[in-house]
C-alpha cells in the first residue's frame, strides 16, 4: 500500500527524509559506496544508515585532506580499489584524527568553522562504521584485505548512572505544576500555556520509561485510556503497547482536555503533544524543556529525557528485582544491556556503607 507524505505518520515521515537525505550524501561519497548502503538496508533503520553515510563521508575526507595519496583525487571519482592502498597505521591515525578535527562551514552547513570531538563512544560508532563498511567489500572479494580489523576498537568505560531520586521526582513535578506561581508578564503566560503539555510528557516520560524519540512520535490515537497503554514503535521499528498508572492517566487527560482547544497547522492533526507553534513536538524542544525544569530542583545533575528513563527503570527494578521485566518494558533487545545499568547499582546499599565508617567516635 502506497503512503503519501499527507497522510503518513511521524515515524514514516521521518524514514522518507533519512531517505531523502541519504541520497544527498550518497551523491558527495565514491559510486562504490552505493552498494554498501543498498546491501545493509534489509537490516538496518534509515537514521542508522544515515549515520554511517556521514561517518564515511567524514572517512574520506579526512583522506583527501591528509593522505597525500588522495590530494588531488575528487571523492566521487575514487574506486574500490583504493581501500586496497590503506594499511593499518593509516586506521590508526584516522582514529587518532576523529578525536578532535576541524570542518569548514562549507561542510558543516555553519556560518563558521566547526571544531568536532569525538568522546569514546563517538570514537566506537565511527569506527564500527568503517569496520562495517570494509567488511562488505572483503566479503564480496572486492577488496583483498581489511586492515580496519587490525586495529584495536576504542574501549568503552562504563559511566555512572544518573537518575533522579525519588525526592528530586517529586520536586521536579510540583515545580511543574505550580513553579509558575512565582512568574510575571510573559514568563507567566507561557508558563500557562505550556504547564499541561509539559506536565504530561515529563510524567509520561517517568512513568513509562519510554525513549524521548517515542514520546514525540506519539499520535492521538495511541493512547488507549480503556486499558491504559500507548502504542510506541521501538528501536528497529517494532511496535509495543506500554501500559501507564494513574498518575500518568490523569496528567494526559488533563492535556487532552486542553489540546482540544488547539487548532493543528496541516499535516500535524494526529500529533498527540504540540509545540506553541501547533506542529508535532520535536525532540530537541522536549530536551530543552526536561533540562530547564531540572535545573530548579538539582544543580549537580545534568538530566536530559533520557536520565527521566533511567530513573523510571531503577524505580522498577528496585521494586520489582525483575531485570527481564525492566529489559522487556524498556525495550532492550538484549537483557545484558539492562543488567550492565540497573543491575549492578544499588545506590542505598553505598549510603550504609558511608555511614557505616566512623571517623572519630561521638
Amino acid at each position: 500500500m502506497e503512503t503519501t507524505v499527507k497522510n503518513a505518520t511521524y515515524h514514516e515521515q521521518m524514514d522518507i527524509q533519512n531517505t531523502l537525505q541519504l541520497r544527498e550524501v550518497l551523491k558527495t561519497l565514491p559510486g562504490f559506496a552505493k552498494g554498501y548502503f543498498r546491501a545493509i538496508e534489509p537490516t538496518t533503520s534509515t537514521k542508522t544508515r544515515i549515520s554511517y553515510a556521514y561517518d564515511i563521508r567524514t572517512f574520506f575526507r579526512y583522506l583527501q585532506e591528509s593522505n597525500p595519496l588522495f590530494k588531488n583525487k575528487e571523492i566521487t571519482e575514487l574506486k574500490v580499489d583504493i581501500l586496497d592502498q590503506l594499511d593499518a597505521i593509516d586506521i590508526e591515525e584516522y582514529q587518532e584524527y576523529l578525536k578532535v578535527y576541524e570542518i569548514d562551514k562549507s561542510m558543516a552547513g555553519a556560518v563558521r568553522d566547526a571544531q568536532i570531538t569525538n568522546g569514546e563512544r563517538g570514537l566506537k560508532r565511527k569506527m564500527s562504521a568503517l569496520r562495517s563498511f570494509y567488511a562488505y567489500f572483503y566479503k564480496h572479494q572486492m577488496i583483498e584485505k581489511n586492515p580496519t580489523l587490525l586495529v584495536d576498537m576504542p574501549k568503552l568505560h562504563d559511566k555512572a548512572i544518573i537518575r533522579l531520586d525519588d525526592d528530586e521526582t517529586a520536586a521536579l513535578l510540583d515545580y511543574i505544576e505550580h513553579g509558575g506561581d512565582q512568574l510575571t508578564g510573559q514568563k507567566k503566560m507561557y508558563y500557562e500555556k505550556t504547564k499541561l503539555r509539559d506536565l504530561a510528557i515529563v510524567t509520561l516520560l517517568l512513568g513509562t520509561g519510554i525513549r524521548v524519540s517515542e514520546c514525540v512520535g506519539l499520535d492521538v490515537q495511541d493512547v488507549d485510556f480503556k486499558n491504559n497503554g500507548i502504542k510506541v514503535i521501538r528501536k528497529g521499528g517494532s511496535e509495543m503497547i506500554v501500559y501507564f498508572g494513574n498518575e500518568v492517566e490523569n496528567a494526559l487527560r488533563n492535556y487532552m482536555d486542553e489540546r482540544e482547544g488547539i487548532t493543528p497547522l496541516a499535516g500535524h492533526e494526529n500529533a498527540l503533544f504540540y509545540s506553541t507553534q501547533r506542529r508535532r513536538i520535536g525532540v530537541q524542544a522536549v530536551e530543552n524543556m526536561v533540562k530547564k525544569y531540572a535545573r530548579e530542583v538539582t544543580t549537580t545533575k545534568k538530566i536530559t529525557p533520557h536520565k527521566l528513563r533511567s530513573t523510571y527503570g531503577t524505580s522498577l527494578y528496585r521494586e520489582t528485582g525483575d531485570i527481564y521485566l525492566v529489559a522487556d518494558v524498556l525495550g532492550h533487545k538484549d537483557v545484558n544491556t539492562t543488567k550492565k545499568h540497573y543491575a549492578a547499582m544499588d545506590d542505598n546499599r553505598r549510603r550504609q556503607a558511608a555511614r557505616a565508617v566512623k571517623l572519630r567516635e561521638p
